[in-house]
C-alpha cells in the first residue's frame, strides 16, 4: 500500500519546512535524508560540458526509457565507440545506410528508431550551438525558474525527448531540475496543485510555480526539493532513490 499524502479538493500545500520534516521522519534523520539528496552542479560547472556529452546522455535517457537502466549502463561503453564517442560532426555525416546497419550491432541495444535519434538530435545541438553558442553555457545560463520551458524546447525541436525525458537528461547533466516521478505527481494531485493530465501546459505551469513558491520559502534548488518531495511521500521509506 502506498502511503501517499491523502488530503484532496480544498486540501493546502504545505509550507517546504513541514515537506522536510516529514522526510526526516520518514528516512530516520536529518543525516540519513542529507545522504540521499544531491544538489546540482555549479553552472560554471555546466557551461563546461560539450557537445558530445549532451548528445550522448540524451542517447542515454532515451535508451532508458521504457527499457532497465543497469542494462543500457551496462552496454553504455559499446554505445560510445559504435557511434564515435558522439562526436556531432561524425553523427551528422552518417548516411541513412550507415545508421541502419549500425542500429542493428548485438553490441548495442538495437532499436532503429532510437537509434536514428542520435543523428535527430545531434542537429538539434548543433543548430542551438549555432544560435546561442556553445551548449554546456546554454543549459547553463537557463533560469530554473522556467525549466519546463527548456524541456519543451528539446521536445519541439529533438526526437524523443518529451515526457520524462527532457527532465531526465537535464538531472543526468547536473542541471537543477525536478523530476516528474509518480511520488511527486502524487503529491501535486493530492493537494490540489494539478486536476488534469500531467504532461498538460496547465499542469506544467503549475508544477514550476510550485516550486518556485517553494523556493523563495527555503532556498533550495529544484533538484534538492524534488528529491526531498519524493521522499516525504509514497512507499519509499528505506533505501529508496529519486
Amino acid at each position: 500500500m502506498n502511503n501517499i499524502v491523502e488530503p484532496t479538493g480544498d486540501a493546502k500545500v504545505e509550507h517546504f519546512e513541514a515537506i522536510i520534516s516529514r522526510a526526516v521522519e520518514r528516512k530516520g534523520g536529518e543525516d540519513a535524508l542529507a545522504s540521499l539528496v544531491y544538489q546540482p552542479l555549479p553552472k560554471n560547472e555546466i557551461a563546461k560540458i560539450t557537445a558530445d556529452r549532451v548528445l550522448s546522455q540524451m542517447t542515454k535517457s532515451i535508451f532508458q526509457s521504457g527499457f532497465v537502466w543497469r542494462v543500457v549502463e551496462a552496454k553504455w561503453p559499446d554505445f560510445e565507440e559504435h557511434f564515435f564517442n558522439f562526436n556531432l560532426e561524425k553523427i551528422l555525416m552518417m548516411p541513412d545506410e550507415m545508421v541502419e546497419r549500425k542500429a542493428t550491432d548485438p553490441k548495442i541495444i538495437r532499436n532503429l528508431k532510437k537509434v536514428t535519434t542520435i543523428r535527430e538530435n545531434a542537429l538539434l545541438i548543433s543548430d542551438l550551438e549555432r544560435e546561442h553558442g556553445p551548449i554546456g553555457e546554454f543549459i547553463a545560463n537557463w533560469p530554473e525558474d522556467d525549466i519546463i520551458g527548456l524541456c519543451d524546447l528539446f521536445k519541439r525541436r529533438g526526437a524523443r525527448l518529451g515526457g520524462f525525458t527532457g527532465y531526465n537528461v537535464l538531472r543526468a547533466l547536473g542541471k537543477d531540475t525536478f523530476r516528474l516521478s509518480s511520488d511527486v505527481e502524487n503529491y501535486m494531485r493530492a493537494r490540489g496543485v494539478i486536476t488534469g493530465g500531467l504532461q498538460t501546459k496547465s499542469s506544467l505551469k503549475a508544477i514550476q510555480k510550485q516550486f518556485n513558491e517553494w523556493h523563495a520559502q527555503c532556498g533550495l534548488s529544484l533538484t534538492e526539493m524534488s528529491m526531498i518531495l519524493a521522499y516525504s511521500v509514497g512507499d519509499n521509506r528505506v533505501g529508496f532513490s529519486q
